[in-house]
């Protein structure tokens, strides 16, 4: 990610293999590692593996969506710019700074998380230290180098794609008694499947209930539309990562997910713990659970460093095309949009509210909003296909011209958009995680009055329109 002198711009240097990465990578974070805990204590062991299943089946309709436009109009800002030119530019800067807003908060997510994770190896350090700490580290590891992030998130990414399968190998193993549990307790095979509570314990409305968290889990595989207008040849890398993305996701998703409800009873699981350590645990290998504790603490820092590259990212687009402060868009003499780093990281520093608030409940709280945020931003992505291939088609288009199209054709978008709705309303009826409405719902009406009052007086015409034929060849 070189900077261009003469235009100020981001070159194309992302290959394939960092794409793939950085989207697989910016999934298996928290929401896995850690979020999982609550999903199981509040479906039940059937409620879990279902509620991923389903969260799985509605990011796979929005990468199909996505897909279309990222190859179609591979550019930095990447969602941002299609919901701007489709939905209407005040749709698109709401879109814009919602997202950075929900990256942001998902870093400072992120910090806690490392926090509470040190809490087995330090317990009388509190959280909030370790919040500090692991700010100033990721944000000096941004700072440095832009050009070694692709690099340095396809490793970090590796680490953790290698954990989730020795984990899955190493819990199958246990659950069918091929490898032996501490204290000689006896393989749990499906017994925790097979209670009087039953696969349901809290009912089917409970799996329907934790599916805002269950969708911040899947935030991060929109990452390649951000990385899109940084990648080499995006018309052939983008559908690959993005097919591979999809199935391998649901993959290591649940088929974890099988071996966590399997070994760990749902009344134990939380966020206090990851439950992956509780696993490794019961599990008669010496120094399983501390090794899976510093690979989940790798993947938390992993993460957060994805969410403030996101962030500055949409920071820098939305400064580009007018939408945000002039001195966001600057780039440092290393490539880095070095100010919106700050204020990104500036706005993740609200982790700290761990040294005044249980960790637990900061930690749903921001969960309840990164989740909120990232429903209405793939809620526009499919809104945006929608009025895309329907404008293409009216301005004479032909669907072979898309090196990428999306099946089935209005149904996907609408049923993507239709669903991801009803997840959105049944944040009403889940008390603890109201705040992500009463965060994210006057954030989104103050982002429509700035721009109308602000951004649109200050100039007529404050993103340039293109014709979408024209940009799919």
């Amino acid at each position: 990610m070189k900077m261009d002198s003469n235009h100020n711009e981001l070159k194309r240097t992302m290959k394939s293999r960092h794409l793939f990465m950085i989207a697989l990578g910016g999934v298996i974070g928290t929401g896995l590692f850690l979020g999982s805990g609550y999903t199981i204590s509040e479906a039940g062991p059937g409620g879990a593996i279902l509620a991923y299943m389903i969260g799985g089946l509605l990011m796979y309709l929005v990468m199909l969506c996505l897909g279309e436009l990222a190859v179609a109009m591979p550019v930095a800002g990447s969602f941002q710019a299609y919901a701007t030119k489709f939905l209407g530019p005040a749709t698109g800067f709401m879109i814009g700074w919602l997202y950075w807003f929900s990256w942001a908060n998902t870093a400072g997510l992120e910090f806690t998380s490392a926090g509470i994770l040190m809490q087995r190896w330090f317990p009388d350090i509190p959280v909030w230290i370790w919040c500090l700490i692991f700010g100033v580290v990721t944000f000096s590891v941004n700072a440095l180098s832009a050009r070694s992030y692709a690099e340095t998130e396809f490793w970090f990414s590796s680490i953790k794609v290698t954990a989730i399968v020795l984990f899955i190998i190493v819990g199958c193993g246990a659950v069918f008694g091929v490898i032996d549990f501490q204290g000689d307790q006896p393989a749990p095979y499906f017994s925790n499947f097979n209670t009087e509570q039953g696969l349901f314990p809290n009912g089917v409305l409970a799996v329907f209930l934790t599916l805002v968290a269950v969708n911040f889990s899947f935030q991060g595989t929109e990452l390649v539309g951000i990385a899109a207008g940084e990648s080499e040849n995006p018309e052939k890398t983008l559908p690959r990562s993005i097919r591979n993305v999809i199935w391998r996701t649901m993959f290591f998703f649940v088929l974890a997910m099988f071996v966590l409800v399997a070994i760990l009873p749902y009344e134990t699981a939380g966020v206090i713990e990851s439950p992956f350590v509780a696993v490794l645990d019961k599990v008669g290998i010496p120094y399983a659970a501390d090794i899976m504790n510093f690979v989940i603490l790798t993947a938390v820092l992993s993460v957060a460093n994805s969410g403030l590259y996101a962030a500055s990212r949409m920071l820098w687009a939305l400064s580009k095309s007018g939408m945000g402060p002039a001195s966001l868009g600057k780039l440092s003499s290393k490539g880095v949009p070095l100010n919106a780093l700050l204020v990104t990281v500036a706005i993740s520093g609200c982790s700290l509210l761990t040294s005044v608030v249980a960790a637990e409940t900061v930690y749903v709280w921001f969960i309840s909003i990164s989740g909120m945020v990232t429903i209405v931003v793939w809620m526009s992505i499919c809104a945006s296909q929608f009025f895309f291939r329907r404008r293409f088609l009216a301005e004479g288009g032909d669907l072979k011209e898309l090196k990428f199209r999306t099946p089935f054709y209005p149904l996907v978008p609408i049923l993507g958009f239709g669903l991801y709705g009803l997840v959105l309303v049944s944040l009403i009826f889940i008390p603890e995680q109201r705040i992500g409405l009463y965060c994210g719902v006057p954030f989104i009406i103050a982002c429509y009055a700035y721009y109308h009052f602000v951004i649109k007086k200050r100039t007529d015409n404050p993103v340039q329109e293109f014709s979408p034929i024209e940009k799919a060849k």
